[in-house]
């Protein structure tokens, strides 16, 4: 078989691990050769290709994003995109697509195989809220370079008696802020999916002040006020139709300061959290998905998606992976309220 290999949507660290593991795996087991698509969907929608062997994926298991490039092209969005893939397919003999990407690419992944087309997907988000997956690549990476700022700022918040907000990833769901703010020992942790009181937010921060400690508030970028408490701005929208986010920390700064009047600063991890070189667990897992999706390919599967579940590789349908996003509970939320002030 001929196996095309694309990645999309943000890159992730952990990505080149599960390229690295399928073409590994795919070429020296099952016999099978690859054919790497550029720049997420927009490789097979325009023919953009690169080589993709052993020798190419070799050293790339410790590098951080993705060998393939990616975008946020969305050929649904392309009049006759499916036709172009389709096109794009047959001409380099592609028998077999593996896709590797969030919410967004696989859907696209999904919509595909509805057509026809023989689609594996592999799960990749640092925000780690795709459902039918206990947790995804990328996820871990992210919380460690966020709790490794966290650990940096505790420093300067007590140096100058301010308050340090720490805006994260997670434009719907909180797992980065949640499990940042908690190795990190925020004071308070702010999540999109329990809209804040700033009264409240004030009130522990008071409270943080009045033991004589400096608080630290992280706060995930799709965080939001609970209703007619605060205004934020419009960003506008991407290609799939997702509200652009981040200026929480900025607004929760000056809010915070007028209240309080404490100096508060703001630091925005943003694409930090994404870069570099990832965890050991993030490469492990990584690497496991890759050769269970190159397993799920060689068995002829199609429309399914590898997912974790306890310590299990298991397949599982596609359109379960895209139907609802996973995101926090009110009682995982409950339990670092304890610590909050």
């Amino acid at each position: 078989m001929r196996i095309g290999v694309l990645t999309g949507g943000g890159d992730c660290p952990g990505l080149n691990a599960v390229i690295r593991a399928a073409v590994r795996k795919g070429t020296q087991v099952h016999g099978h050769s690859f054919v790497g698509f550029r720049d997420g969907w927009k490789g097979p929608l325009e023919g953009i290709t690169m080589p993709l062997d052993v020798g190419t994926t070799r050293g790339i298991l410790p590098r951080g994003g993705t060998i393939l490039g990616s975008s946020r092209t969305n050929p649904l969005k392309v009049d006759g995109g499916i036709d172009a893939i389709r096109a794009t397919l047959a001409k380099e003999s592609v028998d077999a697509l593996i896709a590797i990407g969030g919410e967004d690419t696989l859907g696209v992944a999904t919509a595909l195989a509805a057509e026809g087309v023989t689609v594996v997907g592999v799960p990749k988000t640092i925000d780690n809220d795709l459902g039918a997956t206990d947790y995804t690549f990328g996820f871990d990476t992210a919380v460690q370079i966020a709790v490794d700022a966290i650990d940096r700022l505790h420093t300067t918040a007590e140096s100058h008696h301010r308050v340090l907000i720490v805006e994260v990833m997670g434009r719907h769901a909180g797992w980065i802020a949640l499990h940042s703010g908690l190795a990190g020992g925020a004071n308070v942790i702010l999540i999109p999916e329990r809209p804040f009181d700033i009264e409240q937010v004030c009130n522990y921060i008071e409270h943080r002040f009045a033991s004589h400690y400096a608080p630290i508030v992280v706060v995930a970028e799709g965080a939001v006020p609970a209703v007619g408490t605060m205004s934020l701005q419009d960003q506008g929208v991407d290609a799939f139709g997702h509200v652009r986010l981040g200026g929480i920390g900025a607004v929760l700064e000056q809010e915070i300061s007028a209240r309080t009047g404490k100096e508060a600063r703001a630091t925005v991890l943003g694409h930090v959290q994404r870069g570099g070189t990832p965890t050991a667990y993030d490469r492990v897992l990584a690497t496991r998905f890759g050769l269970h999706a190159i397993d799920a390919v060689h068995d002829g599967e199609s429309g399914v998606m590898v997912a974790l579940r306890g310590t299990d590789i298991v397949r599982v349908p596609l359109a379960e992976a895209t139907r609802e996003l996973k995101t926090v509970s009110l009682e995982r939320y409950a339990e670092v309220e304890v610590f909050f002030g």
